[in-house]
Order: C-alpha cells, then structure tokens, then sequence
C-alpha cells in the first residue's frame, strides 16, 4: 500500500496502519455474507476492537463521564499537527516539561495536535514492551500537565514513545490530559514519510455514542495554508 500520494498540488502522507484480519493480534474479524436476491448484495459483519491499529482514545475510555466518541465535536479529529522527535534524550528518559518548552514550547499553539516521537523505535503493544529491547521514552503526568497547559487537544505517538510503561506513568498521563479532553492518537506509522514537521492533520472517527475509542484512517497534508509554523 502506497504512503505518500499527491493531490491537487500538495502532498499527502498516510499515517495508518494497515490491518489484515489473517495477522492482527487485536480483535478484527471480518464476516462477509450476501444479502440474497437476484443482484448480488455483500454486505460484511465487523468484530473489532476499539483500540484496533491507528487508533483515536477520547476521555470516555478512562472516565464514565468523560465524551464518547460521538459526543466529541468533528474539529476535535482534524487540525495543525507538529511531529516533535525528541533526539537527544537517552533511552528510556521522561519527556518532561523542561524537554517539551525546549524542543516545541515556540511551536505549538492552542488547538495543535503534538505528536512525540524518538529514534528508540519499537512497534507498541507487542511482547517486546517493556523487556531489555524497548529503550522509548516515557510519558508521565508532568508531560500531562504541560500538554494540558498549552492548550493541545491530542498526543499523537511514534513509535519511539511508550504509553504502556508503568500504572505509576500510565494512570496520571491519562487523568490530567483526558480530564481535559485531550485525546490520544496511537499506533501511527509511516511518520518517516513527512518532508516537514508541521502539517494538516485529520483522523477522523465513527461518531458512535458510547464508544470510548475508534480505528481511525489517519493522514497528514503538507503545505495547506494556516497549518504551517
């Protein structure tokens, strides 16, 4: 599957995991059955998970009051992205607050999507987290509250950040940015296709009530005027 693409003059760039039902670890399964009659009518039964691939959390997967998916508005999925790739920390540091004003703290603004990143690359949720393999950084609450701080309304992970490292870091990133419906963007690939570090950014999700995450088809457009530094 192509990542990169162009469009009317600009550059589009596919942030989405490909899934395949035959090698997914998370939940997706796909029935395919035709509805009968004399055109043929396939129709196809999906059984996924919410947390399946690219994947948007909002704040009614942690709290029971907090906005499902459909109850967040349609901006909350689309806006200014910053790819903000935190290359001299060593591995296995915290992204603190002191890390984030000096890498982006000029950068972002009110309403940004930041989306962290590091070379310590290792894909999440798999059976190498948290061994001797995975040297990500971490996120913690004081990385909450400066992105709560500074207005952002989604994190976005690369695969150089962890966000299933500890109950002590995990709980409290959590609480303090979903509080504030903050979302979370995760499982991102192909952020190595970008040709600049900020862009138009859109992952879209299904607006179902009572459904705290959704799969998301997400994609980056370089160049779009007012989504630039």
């Amino acid at each position: 599957m192509d990542s990169v693409y162009e469009l009317n003059g600009y550059r589009v760039v596919d942030l989405t995991k490909q899934l395949d039902p035959k090698t997914e670890s998370r939940r997706c399964h796909l029935i395919r059955y035709n509805t009968g009659g004399l055109i043929p009518d396939y129709h196809t039964a999906m059984d996924l998970t919410s947390h399946l691939g690219t994947h948007c959390e909002c704040p009614y997967h942690h709290f029971d009051n907090g906005r499902s998916v459909g109850e967040m508005p349609l901006t909350a999925f689309m806006g200014r992205g910053i790819y903000v790739t935190l290359d001299t920390l060593a591995p296995n540091s915290y992204i603190t607050p002191e890390v984030l004003e000096k890498a982006c703290g000029d950068w972002v603004r009110p309403g940004d999507i930041v989306i962290l990143d590091s070379p310590y690359k290792l894909a999440p949720f798999t059976p190498d987290s948290n061994t001797e393999k995975d040297r990500r950084l971490f996120v913690n609450g004081d990385t909450a509250r400066w992105m709560r701080s500074h207005g952002v309304k989604c994190v976005g992970f690369g695969d150089g950040v962890s966000v299933e490292s500890s109950n002590e870091d995990v709980k409290p990133f959590h609480d303090i940015c979903m509080e504030a419906d903050i979302t979370f963007l995760e499982v991102l690939k192909n952020l190595d296709q970008l040709s600049c570090d900020t862009f138009f950014i859109s992952y879209s999700a299904l607006p179902i009530l009572e459904l705290d995450s959704c799969p998301v088809r997400a994609y980056a457009i370089e160049g779009l005027p007012g989504f630039t530094r």
